[in-house]
């Protein structure tokens, strides 16, 4: 039998994760009932910097902690993700109940919502690409995705930043400009 503490956490829990929204909270559950959310490991992540070629020029980018690069998706805001369905499947969101930061300048927290316990970086969720290999950037504007830096700017709640879809006859969303990120 459980301990009532233990019950009574984990409704909680499932209150919280029904109403979606960011929180820092951390909730440690037992392997044999907690499922992965899709993308990364849904237990602890760490999110650390690296120095890595992007667009011909070393650059100071936020990776997964074997190297993998990570991206944000332009259309996202604060509260909400857009990358869902195939481009997930391309784009795989970063999820974690217990995100770690190491050499950041920025926040780490989780946002409860279409792709389970996503990991976000100054409230730009984050992702990897499926392309890419330990400290090699080959999703760089691509499809609306951007390499995540140390110094990519917070987002408000709310605020869209565009269309989440590509507009017609854009070749597929595919943009290999720099567009300032």
């Amino acid at each position: 039998m459980q301990h009532p503490r233990i019950m009574i956490a984990g409704i909680g829990v499932a209150v919280l994760a029904a109403a979606g929204g960011i929180t820092a909270a951390t909730v440690s559950t037992s392997t044999a009932s907690a499922a992965p959310a899709a993308g990364h490991s849904a237990a602890a992540t760490t999110v650390r910097t690296a120095q890595v070629p992007v667009g011909g020029k070393m650059e100071t980018i936020l990776t997964t902690a074997t190297g993998q690069p990570l991206y944000f998706y332009k259309p996202d805001t604060a509260a909400k993700s857009f990358v869902t369905g195939g481009l997930a499947q391309a784009w795989p969101p970063l999820t974690s109940g217990a995100p770690a930061g190491s050499g950041l300048s920025g926040q780490l927290k989780v946002l409860n919502d279409v792709n389970g316990q996503q990991v976000t970086y100054n409230g730009h969720p984050l992702y990897t690409f499926v392309d890419d290999h330990a400290g090699q950037v080959t999703g760089q504007g691509v499809q609306n995705f951007f390499v995540a830096t140390p110094s990519l700017a917070q987002i408000t709640s709310g605020a869209a930043q565009g269309s989440p879809m590509p507009p017609a006859g854009s070749g597929g969303g595919y943009s290999y400009g720099n567009a300032g990120y």
